[in-house]
Order: structure tokens, then sequence, then C-alpha cells
């Protein structure tokens, strides 16, 4: 017997009750505020429609379904089933931060503060809920956006739907040999401040600040084309180091391989520093387009 569509609302911590966690009271919170030249009475009205939004895309679920929850903070933690269609309550960067712990599960991404949030990855309203469930389980109209992945050679692999950055924990000097697939030798050995790989989703946040500071005459590849850019950050010559593999575009079957020459090199996606891959001397890393899409209904 198949089990029936379970529907799985993502959300995180509003700005409130992050300060309800630091502060203990709604009084304390408004004092730490006030001493700072803002009012708590936005801060609440943006908490109480998050938590409208929750309930009415939660009173949305058909009642054939199973239905669950999770916070931000407990996607690494959470097990997601291939019947669940995923729904994002809250901001673009959600819809990210969930797609790593996906695999090909149609994700709906609703928008709590329209005006507010680019509405990106979050294009509809709650009132939109029911029939974007039906859809979503009908095969309805869906975009393939196109993911990164790391894989290193101990077999731990990541995900991410905006980049991959690969560095020093603390954006501090990386050293590594940094080379391509079918490379003879080992690589060009370089000294960074950190290695980002991204796709055309990511091309509106950070890869698009790096294409804009060099100037590059690479196209920033669209959210749903099957290419990649990656950058060399802030790479420093010297006798035992090079610059001349800083930047560069993958396509279908092409990898960027990175072997780490320092103690400790921490790779993660889109953000989420505290789920992340730590590689050491030797270990190597081949970066290039992940297999898996981000299954977007629209």
């Amino acid at each position: 017997m198949s089990l029936a569509p379970r529907a799985v609302l993502v959300h995180r911590r509003t700005e409130y009750e992050e300060l309800l966690a630091r502060h203990g009271t709604h009084g304390q919170a408004a004092f730490f505020l006030s001493g700072r030249g803002r009012s708590i009475d936005e801060v609440v009205r943006r908490h109480e429609r998050t938590r409208q939004a929750l309930r009415e895309v939660g009173a949305a679920v058909p009642l054939t379904w199973r239905s669950s929850r999770v916070e931000r903070a407990d996607l690494d933690r959470f097990l997601f089933a291939p019947e669940d269609v995923v729904v994002v309550v809250g901001q673009d960067g959600l819809v990210a931060n969930a797609a790593k712990y996906l695999r090909g599960q149609p994700v709906v991404g609703i928008d709590t503060d329209p005006g507010r949030n680019p509405g990106v990855l979050v294009r509809h309203r709650c009132a939109d809920a029911a029939a974007l469930l039906r859809a979503a389980i009908a095969g309805g109209r869906a975009e393939e956006l196109t993911m990164v992945e790391a894989v290193a050679d101990d077999t731990q692999r990541l995900l991410a739907l905006n980049e991959i950055y690969l560095g020093s924990h603390g954006h501090q000097t990386a050293r590594y040999r940094l080379g391509s697939d079918g490379d003879s030798g080992p690589g060009e050995a370089q000294a960074s401040s950190g290695v980002l790989v991204g796709t055309g989703t990511g091309a509106t946040g950070w890869l698009r600040s790096l294409w804009l500071e060099r100037g590059s005459s690479a196209g920033l590849p669209a959210p749903c084309e099957r290419r990649l850019l990656w950058f060399v950050r802030e790479a420093w010559p010297s006798p035992a180091t090079g610059t001349t593999r800083v930047a560069g575009e993958l396509g279908r079957g092409q990898g960027l391989q990175l072997t780490v020459e320092s103690d400790r090199i921490v790779v993660f996606g889109d953000g989420m520093e505290s789920d992340a891959l730590e590689l050491t001397w030797g270990q190597s890393v081949r970066l290039g387009i992940a297999g898996t899409s981000l299954h977007l209904v629209t």
C-alpha cells in the first residue's frame, strides 16, 4: 500500500522569537531595541504575519495527506521521504537552505512578507497553497533549477542551490592545488581566501558580486542552465603559489579538482557554515553540476 503524500512545512524562527530567546521577555526585548533606535512593534507585526501564514498553509493541506513541520536549524536532522511535498514558508534563502537535503521532491515557495522579500524562489501567496499542493502531486508546471555538488575522496557529498565555498575556516588563507578533470599534473598550487563555485540561481548574489568585481566576459548562467561559474578569491602570487587559474566555467560532465595542502579546509553551501564538510592534508574534492535539481513548482 502506497503512503499518502506528506506536506513538509519548512520555516525558520522569526526575529521576534530570536529576541525572546536571547532576552527572555517581550519587555526586555523592547528595551534592547529601543536602546538602538528601533521599535519592537514592526518586529512583532512581521512575526504575526509569519505565524498566520503557517496557519493558513497548514489549513490548506488536504485532509487525506500527512503533514509535518521542520525549522531551519533542524534541517540537517530531518528525514525527507520520496513522497513529500516541501512547502517553504518564508524567505527566498530558506528554499536554498532546504534544497541541499532534497532529492527531487517538489518544492512550493510561499512568501510570508510580500514586498520585503525579492520573491525569486518564494513566488506564491498563502491563498495559492491548496492549488499548488494539488499541482505538485499531479506533476504540474515546475522549473528544474541547477544545483552544484562537491564530492570528497572519502565519499562525503554536499549539495547547494546557490553556491559552494571552499576555504579556510574564518576565511583566512587556504593552501591547496587547483586543477580540472583530466589534468596530467597535480594542478596549480595556490594560496587564497577561498574558491566559490556558483549556479544560475546564485547569480543574483555572491557569485554576481565576484563576476562584477572581475569584469568577467563569461555570461552569468540562467537558473535552469546546466552551467556553473567559479572564481578564486584573492589569489596570492609567490615563489610557491600561482594565479593563472582564478576563474572559469563548468559544463555537463566537467569538474574542478581541489587538493588540500593545509591543516583544514571547510566546504559549505548556501551560507550554512554549521553543516560543512571538513578536509585536511592530502584530501581532494571534485566540484561540478549535481545530478539532482531543485524541482520548484511554479
